[in-house]
């Protein structure tokens, strides 16, 4: 962790959903490094030898947000930051090809589970005492570039990072309103070296996939989850204490215009 103190989060309690692979699990052992007690939760199972402790969790029903909140209450008794990372592709499905049921199983994990962890995050933070002059909590929300820029498709996935990237501001505005001392953030990668695309590593393999899609890259590469879990652990920790309602673009260059590497280039 460059220019990071290795106890700099000591004392704090974190949350990331989707915390069993990829991002999420990249992120919980640079939290956890940093000195953090961290809670993976996720609808899969953590490696047995993973940071932190893990919690069997489903972002898109209530009642496991309610019982995630309460466990960690009575178990750690604060709770300063929650990184919502959690989500699904559901495939490429298109305007015309995405069934309701699709959209609607979408919808509830990538937008109607952030909002849920946002609104129960806060009702956590807001019981956790303050640590003057820092802010009380740190919400990150993980969109996608597909938030930013059109896709043909997937349609509903696109819809659902778009809605993750208002919601943050919201959020954000929100809680500087009531003066409660949470700061929210979004997270827009581009392309990830996560289980998302495995279905490209197993038809073409994985350096054949990874080489292809680092083509629409102008740095030349995909990210790896490590790429995203230093960029969050920044925006959780204090260091990013002024910035509140803002998203950050962590795509390798992609969506910054033109280039000879770009969707749209020459190459």
């Amino acid at each position: 962790m460059v220019g990071a103190d290795m106890s700099e989060l000591s004392g704090q309690v974190a949350i990331v959903t989707g915390g069993a692979s990829g991002i999420g699990a990249a992120t919980v052992a640079l939290l956890a490094e940093a000195g953090a007690t961290v809670v993976a939760a996720d609808i899969q199972p953590a490696a047995k030898d993973a940071p932190g402790r893990f919690f069997n969790h489903d972002v898109a029903a209530e009642d496991s947000w309610k019982a995630l909140l309460a466990d960690v209450v009575a178990r750690d008794g604060r709770l300063d930051i929650l990184v919502n990372n959690a989500g699904i592709t559901g495939g490429w499905g298109t305007v015309e090809s995405t069934t309701v049921e699709q959209w609607r199983r979408i919808e509830a994990v990538d937008s109607e589970g952030v909002f849920l962890g946002c609104k129960y995050a806060i009702e956590g933070m807001k019981k956790t005492g303050p640590r003057k002059p820092a802010p009380k909590g740190s919400i990150v929300n993980v969109s996608s570039v597909a938030a930013l820029i059109g896709s043909a498709g997937p349609t509903a996935y696109c819809a659902a990072k778009g809605a993750v990237r208002l919601l943050s501001k919201s959020v954000a505005l929100y809680c500087a309103e009531k003066q409660y001392g949470i700061r929210c953030n979004s997270v827009h990668p581009g392309g990830v070296d996560t289980p998302i695309f495995n279905p490209l590593w197993q038809a073409v393999g994985r350096d054949k996939g990874k080489a292809m899609l680092g083509e629409h890259h102008p740095i030349g590469r995909i990210a790896e989850p490590q790429d995203l879990g230093e960029l969050i652990l920044w925006l959780a920790s204090d260091r990013s204490s002024f910035v509140t309602g803002a998203e950050f673009v962590a795509d390798g260059g992609l969506t910054s215009g033109l280039t000879r590497r770009g969707l749209f280039g020459t190459r």
